[in-house]
């Protein structure tokens, strides 16, 4: 049953991706599109494909140091191996790339995966912080642009705010009250809790979890980290900048332009749908038009961008796979060997 739910899950979030592409693809004209792919330079685009592989090291590192506190001290190799498989299998099912690499490090270096599941999201916390930092720039810098994008956004989609606000605060009442009797008989049934045994394994598992979220309060050079941090979202911005001088139409585009498109890029990866495929396209290309770029060009951008770091992380994924799969092989054959050995002594 689960792997059916799984199977249609999957089916359901690619024909998402599917029909928000046919949508971005369908009023374009592909003579002109294909224009714009002839006469790229992709040189700098892969000046950005080079900057996204320090990024993924830059986040590795990261990850490993968020680990050493806990306890664990998993290799670079290990956890850049096993951070790759999971942003590999997010391109076939969202958010699971979260649970595969925290198995692979349980399988490699015994790192329990509630405290896994800790680190990671105290990963995203972070990655939410810089994303808000990116969001007060952009806004700073190109307020105009922005706001007139998200106005005319907000006007067409919600025709009827106050009722929607209405409806709003019901809903925040109503799981408030339904989160304060949940509290309240929990502290009043809360002895009998203690003597559930899935209560108790709940309670150590979140123990654990928390664990890893508060690992970067522990963190033996907090300097190094913060520095990677920054490090990982300088190259994210330099390869939405760098793609720019790929294609003539915007090749003249400014920081403040890569400013805009990093931010709409971030949003649409974030969409719950495979490696954001559909979603990123459109919204780069809309964010495009507001500095005058055709919606051939945008879309050749958005294409040339999105797809040469699919394929990185594809080709980096897989590597870090069969690199997973040797390593995991190896103690198998020298334990071979060794009983091979045993066995000649003995006769």
């Amino acid at each position: 049953m689960n792997k059916l739910l799984s199977f249609l899950k999957y089916v359901l979030l690619l024909g998402v991706s599917a029909f928000l592409m046919w949508y971005a693809l369908k009023e374009l004209d592909f003579q002109k599109m294909w224009a714009e792919f002839l006469g790229a330079n992709y040189g700098w685009v892969m000046v950005s494909v080079l900057m996204g592989v320090l990024a993924y090291l830059s986040r590795a590192m990261r990850w490993q140091m968020q680990i050493k506190p806990t306890g664990y001290n998993p290799p670079l190799r290990n956890t850049y191996n096993a951070m790759m498989l999971g942003y590999l299998a997010n391109l076939v099912l969202p958010r699971m790339g979260e649970v595969v690499r925290c198995t692979m490090l349980r399988r490699s270096d015994n790192l329990p995966l509630n405290t896994g599941f800790g680190t990671v999201i105290a990963e995203r916390i972070i990655d939410m912080v810089m994303l808000l930092l990116v969001v007060g720039l952009t806004f700073l810098i190109e307020f105009g642009r922005i706001r007139d994008f998200f106005l005319s956004l907000i006007t067409d989609k919600y025709t009827n705010l106050e009722q929607s606000i209405s409806s709003l605060y019901w809903v925040f009442w109503v799981m408030l009250l339904s989160v304060a009797v949940l509290l309240f008989m929990g502290l009043r049934y809360l002895s009998l809790l203690r003597r559930n045994v899935y209560f108790r394994k709940a309670v150590r598992f979140a123990k654990g979890m928390l664990k890893g979220v508060f690992s970067i309060t522990k963190l033996e050079n907090q300097l190094a980290f913060w520095g990677h941090t920054i490090f990982v979202w300088l190259m994210y911005y330099g390869m939405s900048f760098s793609v720019f001088y790929a294609l003539p139409a915007t090749a003249d585009l400014g920081w403040g332009a890569a400013l805009s498109v990093l931010l709409a890029g971030t949003l649409g990866m974030a969409a719950p749908v495979q490696g954001g495929i559909g979603v990123y396209h459109l919204m780069v290309q809309a964010t495009l038009l507001l500095y005058g770029v055709p919606k051939e060009a945008g879309m050749a951008y958005a294409l040339l961008a999105h797809t040469s770091q699919t394929l990185l992380v594809v080709v980096m994924g897989v590597i870090s796979f069969m690199a997973s799969m040797l390593r995991r092989a190896k103690p198998v054959t020298q334990q071979s060997h060794a009983s091979a050995n045993t066995h000649e002594l003995k006769r």
